[in-house]
């Protein structure tokens, strides 16, 4: 499985496209380690390892510039007992992805910035069914914001759309019909607070799903939160942030849920 890892650095370093000499000395390749932690990890407004919290690693490389990004992810559980819906192992995963993000209508008041990728998501510690089927899932998203839409209110509309599909027909997940999407919908809004270094970033969203993860199609969950970027040196910094999830569709969370997460990032 991690085959496909070395597939997607390959296919990145490959397809980026050709620059001046001039330009290749002064963008250079963008390195990025991220150590999060997650008091609970809420995909989508899905509870993935219950009452546990989890760990994140990420390596992130920015492919000079020029717009392509890769990086692979891996999550661990804080506890020892995680089972889903049924009943196998599911502690650990490792995340491949690439991406690639952009802006349009420049100098208007309609600029749109835009990421959109691909990840291969492998559960290389869960025990398949069994009938030994694979339990890889894959996912397509696009992110998207307007930063000058709402002048200078300092409001900035954004949203996100996932879809998500097994990663192969034999797959572990059909009983569970796992092909489903779900569309965000959100306003972002930086706080500038005389005594803190960094702003505050406040955010909202309301979330639509449908079918990921058999869940009806609804409006299934809302998102309020909290944020901060404080930079500890010229390459590290301290993002702390909280979270309060109000569901609203007993198919993907029957309970409201606060959470927060943790993250040092270094950066080269």
């Amino acid at each position: 499985m991690r085959r496909w890892g070395i597939l997607l650095v390959a296919v990145a370093l490959f397809t980026v496209p050709a620059v001046s000499r001039a330009e290749e000395q002064a963008k250079k390749l963008g390195v990025t380690f991220d150590l999060t932690y997650v008091s609970k990890w809420m995909s989508r407004g899905v509870e993935i390892w219950s009452e546990d919290g989890g760990f994140f690693e990420t390596i992130t490389l920015d492919l000079w510039g020029t717009g392509f990004k890769t990086a692979v992810i891996h999550r661990s559980a804080t506890g020892s007992g995680n089972l889903d819906r049924g009943g196998n192992v599911n502690r650990q995963r490792l995340d491949y992805m690439l991406s690639y993000g952009g802006a349009a209508f420049d100098s208007t008041p309609y600029k749109a910035t835009y990421t959109v990728g691909y990840m291969y998501k492998n559960w290389y510690d869960k025990l398949a069914n069994a009938a030994g089927k694979s339990m890889d899932i894959e996912m397509w998203f696009l992110k998207y914001s307007f930063p000058e839409l709402l002048g200078s209110t300092g409001l900035v509309p954004y949203g996100i759309t996932t879809y998500d599909h097994p990663a192969k027909s034999d797959d572990g997940f059909n009983n569970n019909h796992w092909d489903g999407w779900v569309h965000r919908f959100g306003l972002g809004y930086d706080l500038n607070v005389f005594e803190l270094p960094s702003p505050l970033h406040l955010s909202s969203d309301i979330a639509y799903t449908a079918g990921f993860r058999a869940a009806d199609h609804d409006w299934s969950f809302a998102t309020f939160g909290i944020s901060s970027k404080l930079k500890l040196s010229e390459n590290m910094a301290f993002v702390p942030a909280v979270y309060q999830q109000i569901s609203m569709d007993d198919s993907v969370c029957d309970h409201d849920v606060t959470y927060c997460s943790l993250s040092m990032k270094y950066e080269f």
